[in-house]
């Protein structure tokens, strides 16, 4: 066993997130250090896990606490600001558990299919607004966005016309660089008074959505019942992770397919396929610009053959252990009839994502769609010359120009 002072401490992030590919030296990692000591931009040292079994165990381990890290400057991270308390991304069960029991019923398959047919429609009015726009379009800004935007506008009770007045909020609180931590503060403090500003709004008119539930649980539950900070920071945790991330990986699903051929013709050809498609890009799909959020040792334990004392912080990164040639044969190969194997992008463990079956319709309907109406879709520029979001806590185009 090796000790914590042993191992010399990396410099953390590897190199910049260039589009989506994943740095090569997470596969060096994961072969040969996978337990490995890295020297955060914020807070100090800590640990990254890289491979799939150490990853899933650091998720679910209660050992390994998210609630420890909230509000801590000398917690070592990637983003300029800690986690803040308060909410449920910084919460462990029970605390956790107690909020997301309130949401998850919204979230369930059952639930989530009763939205098909309007993330259909939304998705077909996208796709043909922008066909009667003209070529080349911004596909990213004429369906990526604007869907997973539209649903949980209205799925939470959010006015889709004041999209703007959180969107570029969402953006400056998820940045990792090009802005102040007084600006990702204040970006925060505006989103939570917008939140504050719709659950008055609903307790003034009670209104069937979700945001209309959670309030009522707020003001007439009992054991569940929510504090108003509690209430706010979970409309304001629903509504960010309801479209960031699909937005993000709408696009570069889309991205991938088209700068590899044969892998859209194959959807074209045969769009049953397209369930599978979709857990296979996501496997592989590095989304998370870096590790995710940290947790802390709650006790000395050891990890893979390591010793992480009590109050160290664990790393994962969900993307390499995506890529663990120990559980995926020919791991860095995109293929549509791989054997179901239970992969990362959604995370795991009590923080797995509430949203997935939501997330999974949008993806689905989105390729779905556009396999059948638009089968001739292709790039209008080189891949290579497509624009990244740079510095930014989630990977995405700045813009995808497509033809047809």
């Amino acid at each position: 066993m090796m000790t914590a002072t042993e191992l010399p401490a990396q410099q953390y992030p590897f190199g910049p997130n260039e589009g989506l590919a994943l740095h090569p030296h997470y596969a060096e990692l994961r072969e040969h250090q996978p337990i490995a000591r890295v020297a955060m931009p914020y807070g100090g040292e800590g640990w990254l896990a890289t491979r799939y079994a150490d990853v899933r165990t650091v998720l679910a381990d209660p050992r390994f606490s998210r609630a420890a890290t909230a509000d801590r400057e000398d917690v070592p991270r990637v983003n300029p600001l800690p986690q803040p308390a308060g909410g449920i991304l910084g919460m462990d069960p029970p605390e956790h558990s107690r909020l997301r029991r309130l949401v998850a019923r919204a979230f369930t398959v059952r639930r989530t299919e009763e939205w098909r047919p309007r993330v259909e429609q939304i998705v077909d009015d996208l796709v043909t607004g922008m066909l009667a726009g003209g070529q080349p379009a911004d596909l990213a800004a004429q369906l990526a966005w604007p869907l997973p935007i539209t649903v949980i506008c209205e799925m939470l009770g959010v006015p889709y016309a004041e999209r703007e007045r959180f969107r570029g909020d969402t953006d400056t609180s998820l940045a990792l660089g090009g802005v102040t931590p007084q600006e990702i503060q204040d970006a925060r403090d505006r989103m939570r008074a917008y939140l504050a500003e719709l659950v008055a709004a609903h307790r003034a008119e009670p209104r069937d959505d979700l945001l209309g539930e959670l309030v009522a649980a707020r003001d007439e539950g009992d054991g569940d019942r929510l504090s108003e900070l509690e209430l706010v920071q979970l409309g304001l945790a629903v509504l960010v992770a309801g479209h960031e991330t699909t937005a993000n990986q709408i696009g570069n699903f889309i991205y991938t397919l088209l700068s590899r051929r044969e892998l859209w013709e194959r959807l074209v050809a045969d769009p049953g396929r397209i369930p599978a498609a979709v857990e296979e890009l996501m496997r592989i799909i590095p989304l998370g610009a870096s590790t995710s959020f940290p947790r802390m040792a709650t006790e000395d334990l050891e990890l893979d053959g390591q010793l992480i004392r009590a109050g160290e912080t664990v790393g994962v990164h969900l993307a390499a252990g995506n890529r663990d040639g120990s559980v995926y044969v020919n791991p860095e190969e995109i293929d549509f009839d791989r054997p179901e194997i239970a992969h990362l992008g959604f995370g795991h463990g009590a923080h797995h994502c509430l949203g997935a079956p939501l997330a999974r319709l949008e993806l689905r309907t989105a390729l779905a769609t556009l396999v059948r109406r638009v089968p001739q879709l292709d790039l209008a520029i080189a891949a290579e010359e497509v624009h990244w979001r740079s510095d930014r806590l989630i990977r995405g185009v700045q813009e995808l120009p497509v033809r047809w």
